[in-house]
């Protein structure tokens, strides 16, 4: 009656270095935040302009409508902490009356990494 705990044992214990080969996908969320586009953005503009200028709003508010929500979300495939970027877009009469931003840095947001060459691969 030992081989069967045997054999188990043996598989967990062959098993146990493939637990840190796990893939894990970058997740990218939300609306693409940068900078320069942010920096466009002023009191005073229509609705019809900040969409344009900022695209459709990620979180719209049902219950206030001259709120405008946008986010921005990645996270690496790695252990690594996610990056985020908020914009609050306020409007009074369809115009822009305030905006609040936070951790919208002057870069572009680091994208998924799309670029599969050859270079990347290890050398046999």
């Amino acid at each position: 009656m030992r081989l069967p705990s045997i054999a188990v044992t043996a598989l967990l214990l062959a098993a146990l270095p493939l637990g840190g080969c796990i893939y894990r996908m970058n997740i990218q969320q939300g609306n693409y935040l940068e900078g320069k586009t942010v920096a466009q953005l002023q009191v005073g503009m229509t609705r019809t302009q900040v969409r344009y200028l900022l695209g459709s709003p990620m979180v719209p508010d049902i219950f206030d409508k001259d709120r405008w929500d946008y986010l921005y979300y990645f996270k690496s495939g790695h252990l690594e902490r996610p990056e985020q970027r908020h914009l609050v877009v306020l409007f009074k009469d369809d115009k822009v009356t305030s905006f609040q931003h936070d951790n919208i840095p002057d870069t572009a947001p680091r994208a998924p990494d799309n670029d599969i060459s050859v270079q990347k691969f290890p050398k046999i």
